[in-house]
């Protein structure tokens, strides 16, 4: 649905973009969001638990950097994950204010076997475009998120 607001062609257009961006990005994670509840996973528990199996331990900031994440956000997350038996923390030998997040064999079995069902569903979600297409919105997507982290410095 495009915007109905009567300013200049360039408000227009952002306007028009920006709901379109916003309008798939919320249907898409609607649809992503609902498998994650089968397994009775959050989206943001499956982010950490991603970013645990494929980049290995981290610090609780790191997580909540890479996720977007605030500090009391990822605690909730991950003391959710631990009382499911997925992660473990342990404090970090190099800062004793840190604590390092990893998984546990229970949680990796899950995350290993799980992750490509995830992924099939994203490939599904964006079957739609061709390769090239998605190249081009993977640029056109980092562009304006790179901007917005500009304007938050």
């Amino acid at each position: 649905m495009p915007t109905h607001y009567k300013g200049s062609s360039t408000q227009v257009n952002t306007l028009n973009a920006y709901i379109k961006m916003m309008r798939a990005s919320e249907s898409i994670m609607r649809r992503l969001c609902r498998s994650l509840s089968e397994v009775g996973l959050t989206i943001s528990q499956f982010g950490v638990l991603e970013s645990l199996l494929h980049l290995g331990p981290q610090n609780q900031k790191e997580i909540g950097t890479k996720l977007l994440k605030s500090g009391g956000n990822i605690t909730l997350v991950i003391d959710n994950l631990e009382k499911n038996g997925y992660v473990k923390r342990k404090k970090d030998d190099n800062d004793r204010r840190a604590l390092i997040v990893s998984l546990t064999a229970k949680g990796e079995k899950f995350i290993s076997e799980y992750f490509p069902k995830h992924l099939e569903k994203i490939e599904e979600e964006f079957n739609v475009l061709s390769e090239t297409e998605k190249k081009e919105l993977a640029r056109i997507c980092k562009k304006v998120g790179m901007k917005a982290e500009e304007l938050a410095l």
